[in-house]
């Protein structure tokens, strides 16, 4: 069985309405939740970048049922991995066990703001991993020391610590990312259903884990609209996460992406309100073995009119489908 999910993208609403739609999801029947963690938007078209851990919080006391987790957050420039652990434990203890922390090495496109450059990805690899060990050690209790290569901890310790600790999902994009997923992480995130990833994840320690992957939809009952909103707003998405990681600025993704037209959006996004193209377009990632899928309505504006129309008509076909 697939568990469908809500994504609150906080680069294209604000925070009082993001915690809005996440309450409609939960009573739309949506499985889970995903929250991003930006500080820019991917394009200015979207116009909105929230801190999402106030977004989660709020979340957490609006909501009862639906779990809650970062896709993802970077806790290697932005956040140091201290912080990260004491945020992830809050939340966990706000949301009464529903928080689950996605991590991932970061885009140039939110980290570059607090300076020190954006090094290569072999670097943000071993920054990342050592990130890793150190939520983890804080997860566990007691006072942390840490002299490493990237970081440093002086006796840190969480005071108020969950009676189960968050589970860690870790952002996949090729082999070297799936070991470290594999070997660090309970859950492998990806926005490419990619059977290769699955399968590297697997070999690295992965296997019975849970997969958790994400996709664009832009709904509208006008689907020349439906197009128009998705190629306004996410043309970007298929530049391949190589690119979308380097590039430091909106107005790089306008440049990288002025050639793509509505119809290459249309081809790889579906848009409309036929419930058989969004069925058909998370059907790969139900093939190729994700247990989790989460769904990305494109617009904030568009949020309500879509969670109804989940609610009635795309969460009873998608379940029809996928069980």
């Amino acid at each position: 069985m697939v568990q469908i999910g809500y994504t609150m993208m906080t680069e294209q609403a604000g925070p009082r309405e993001l915690v809005d739609h996440v309450v409609r999801a939960e009573e739309a029947g949506f499985d889970f939740s995903v929250t991003s963690d930006h500080y820019f938007p991917w394009l200015r078209s979207q116009g909105h970048s929230p801190y999402a851990w106030a977004v989660l919080g709020a979340a957490a006391q609006a909501t009862s049922r639906i779990p809650l987790m970062t896709y993802v957050t970077c806790p290697t420039f932005r956040y140091h991995p201290a912080v990260v652990a004491q945020k992830a434990a809050t939340l966990q203890l706000l949301s009464e066990g529903r928080f689950r922390l996605g991590l991932g090495s970061g885009e140039n496109l939110n980290e570059h703001v607090v300076g020190g450059g954006w090094p290569s990805v072999d670097v943000r690899h071993e920054m990342f991993e050592e990130a890793v060990e150190i939520i983890r050690a804080l997860f566990e209790g007691g006072h942390v020391n840490h002299r490493g290569t990237h970081f440093d901890v002086e006796s840190a310790r969480l005071w108020d610590l969950p009676d189960e600790a968050p589970r860690i999902g870790v952002a996949v994009s090729g082999e070297r990312s799936c070991a470290l997923a594999g070997r660090l992480g309970d859950a492998v995130i990806a926005t490419e259903p990619k059977p290769g990833l699955l399968e590297a994840f697997d070999r690295h320690g992965g296997a019975g884990k849970p997969r958790i992957g994400q996709l664009p939809v832009c709904y509208d009952p006008d689907r020349d609209a439906a197009v128009e909103r998705a190629h306004s707003q996410f043309r970007w998405f298929g530049s391949g996460w190589k690119v979308n990681s380097e590039l430091p600025h909106p107005d790089s993704f306008e440049a990288a992406t002025q050639f793509v037209t509505p119809d290459d959006v249309a081809d790889a996004i579906p848009c409309g309100d036929d419930p058989d193209a969004f069925v058909e377009a998370v059907r790969p990632y139900a093939e190729a073995g994700f247990t989790e899928i989460a769904l990305v309505q494109i617009g904030g504006e568009s949020q309500p009119a879509y969670l109804d129309w989940s609610e009635k008509t795309l969460l009873p076909a998608l379940r029809d489908a996928f069980g």
